[in-house]
Protein backbone atom coordinates (compact mmCIF):
# COMPACT_ATOMS: atom_id res chain seq x y z
CA UNK A 1 0.00 0.00 0.00
CA UNK A 2 1.74 3.57 -1.07
CA UNK A 3 1.48 6.48 1.18
CA UNK A 4 -1.39 8.21 -0.57
CA UNK A 5 -3.54 5.48 0.32
CA UNK A 6 -2.50 4.81 3.58
CA UNK A 7 -3.14 9.18 4.66
CA UNK A 8 -6.39 8.65 2.87
CA UNK A 9 -7.36 5.57 4.83
CA UNK A 10 -6.03 7.59 8.35
CA UNK A 11 -8.10 10.98 7.73
CA UNK A 12 -11.38 8.83 6.63
CA UNK A 13 -10.66 6.77 10.20
CA UNK A 14 -10.45 10.71 11.80
CA UNK A 15 -13.48 11.91 10.03
CA UNK A 16 -15.30 8.76 11.02
CA UNK A 17 -14.27 9.33 14.76
CA UNK A 18 -15.53 12.94 15.11
CA UNK A 19 -18.34 12.31 13.06
CA UNK A 20 -19.60 9.38 15.92
CA UNK A 21 -17.90 10.60 18.76
CA UNK A 22 -17.75 15.08 17.78
CA UNK A 23 -19.04 18.20 19.05
CA UNK A 24 -22.53 18.08 17.46
CA UNK A 25 -22.82 14.15 16.49
CA UNK A 26 -25.93 13.62 18.80
CA UNK A 27 -27.33 16.43 16.76
CA UNK A 28 -26.95 15.09 13.66
CA UNK A 29 -27.90 11.83 14.61
CA UNK A 30 -31.22 13.42 15.08
CA UNK A 31 -31.07 15.68 12.42
CA UNK A 32 -31.01 11.84 10.40
CA UNK A 33 -33.53 10.65 12.23
CA UNK A 34 -35.72 13.24 11.48
CA UNK A 35 -35.06 13.46 8.17
CA UNK A 36 -35.69 9.58 7.66
CA UNK A 37 -39.33 9.83 9.17
CA UNK A 38 -40.07 13.40 7.12
CA UNK A 39 -38.97 10.86 3.82
CA UNK A 40 -41.05 8.60 4.85
CA UNK A 41 -44.16 10.96 5.84
CA UNK A 42 -43.82 12.76 1.99
CA UNK A 43 -44.02 9.53 0.38
CA UNK A 44 -46.99 7.98 2.34
CA UNK A 45 -48.87 11.42 2.06
CA UNK A 46 -48.06 11.63 -2.09
CA UNK A 47 -49.46 7.60 -2.66
CA UNK A 48 -52.52 8.42 -0.29
CA UNK A 49 -53.29 11.56 -2.78
CA UNK A 50 -52.53 9.71 -5.88
CA UNK A 51 -55.21 7.10 -4.53
CA UNK A 52 -57.45 9.61 -3.82
CA UNK A 53 -56.91 11.39 -7.02
CA UNK A 54 -57.38 8.23 -8.91
CA UNK A 55 -60.83 7.43 -7.05
CA UNK A 56 -61.90 10.35 -7.23
CA UNK A 57 -61.65 10.59 -11.20
CA UNK A 58 -62.65 7.11 -11.42
CA UNK A 59 -66.37 8.12 -9.37
CA UNK A 60 -66.38 11.86 -11.55
CA UNK A 61 -66.16 9.65 -14.92
CA UNK A 62 -68.88 7.18 -13.96
CA UNK A 63 -70.83 10.11 -12.81
CA UNK A 64 -70.87 11.55 -16.17
CA UNK A 65 -71.74 8.18 -18.01
CA UNK A 66 -74.66 8.40 -16.79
Amino acid sequence: MDIKQELENRVKALEDLIETKGIGSKQLNKVRKTQKYLNITVLGVTVVAAIGLAAWMSLHDDEEDE
